[in-house]
């Protein structure tokens, strides 16, 4: 990239420095934890221009506060439990996992939270969304600076040409919005993922999260109120619309994540949907198991 450079952000006791007079406002437990973003974030070499992004808009320091915030939801609202991340590989890599939310993405959030506090060397997950999101007010500019990309393949390879880590969700909307009568039960994948795959030679992890389907379960979904705000879906829960705002809050579950063993795929990306199906269904059958696993696991959805 023309004007690249490598840059990474100051260590924790020059960015504590930038607090000043306001640091001593800050509950000592945050302050510590901001030193561990700060440091973790030290330690991950990001590509940007002479502007502070990279070609995507990401800006690895607008994430510091966002960070604070999703790694105290991880270890104290929602309680997140991961294991096998040791299994994540070096360099490139596709991490491929059930969906569920309807009202926010929490298991993309805790994913990532997963990958930046529990992975050794910690690694900034990009992830890919849905062709609607930039086209909300707002929510286009913060999921660039965020790091999140919209799911096109074009983008996809040249992220992973670069050695990135991309989650996806082969689910889509038909995972991220459904009953709860529909609870953990995977939905269609899409080819798009193992075609990508197969493409750059890179592997595939396949991750299982249990928690997802509680922090706002279904009630129902109505389409044709999604579409009056450009969306393809309308989901209707215990607290959402009808608390607002406060609707978008989970509840307090916990979350299990589950990571599996690297899958590699060899074969022509170009093959028939058929050929491709057998492959994408190995993935599928693997990241059931994992879910399985995270259901016997806890005692009940709080535990």
């Amino acid at each position: 990239m023309a004007g690249a450079v490598q840059r990474v952000l100051p260590p924790p006791r020059a960015r504590a420095s930038e607090s000043g007079f306001l640091a001593r406002f800050v509950p000592a437990p945050l302050r510590t934890l901001l030193a561990e973003i700060d440091e973790r974030t030290a330690r991950i070499p990001t590509r940007i221009n002479e502007y502070g992004f990279d070609p995507f808009g990401f800006d690895p320091s607008a994430t510091r506060y966002s960070n604070l915030v999703m790694a105290s939801i991880y270890r104290r609202y929602l309680r997140v439990e991961t294991r096998g991340v040791e299994r994540v590989p070096a360099g490139r890599v596709l991490l491929i996992a059930n969906h569920a939310g309807n009202t926010f993405a929490w298991d993309g959030a805790m994913l990532a939270m997963a990958m930046f506090l529990e992975a050794e060397p910690p690694r900034f997950v990009r992830g890919m969304g849905e062709y609607f999101l930039p086209t909300l007010p707002f929510f286009n500019v913060m999921m660039h600076r965020m790091g999140s990309v919209v799911g096109r393949p074009e983008n996809c390879v040249r992220l992973l040409e670069q050695g990135e880590a991309i989650m996806a969700f082969p689910e889509g909307e038909r995972g991220f919005v459904k009953t709860y009568r529909q609870r953990y039960q995977l939905q269609r994948f899409g080819l798009g993922f193992l075609r990508l795959a197969l493409e750059t030679g890179t592997p595939i992890i396949p991750i299982g999260i249990v928690g997802s389907e509680e922090q706002s379960p279904g009630l129902a979904n109505i389409p044709s109120l999604g579409r009056l705000i450009g969306s393809p879906a309308f989901p209707i829960t215990p607290t959402f619309p009808f608390l607002g705002l406060a609707g978008f809050i989970p509840l307090p579950v916990k979350f299990h994540i589950r990571f599996g063993n690297p899958l590699h795929f060899d074969g022509d990306p170009n093959e028939e949907d058929a050929a491709i199906q057998q492959r994408v269904d190995v993935v599928k059958d693997a990241i059931r198991r994992l879910i399985a696993d995270g259901l016997a696991a806890r005692k009940s959805w709080f535990s």
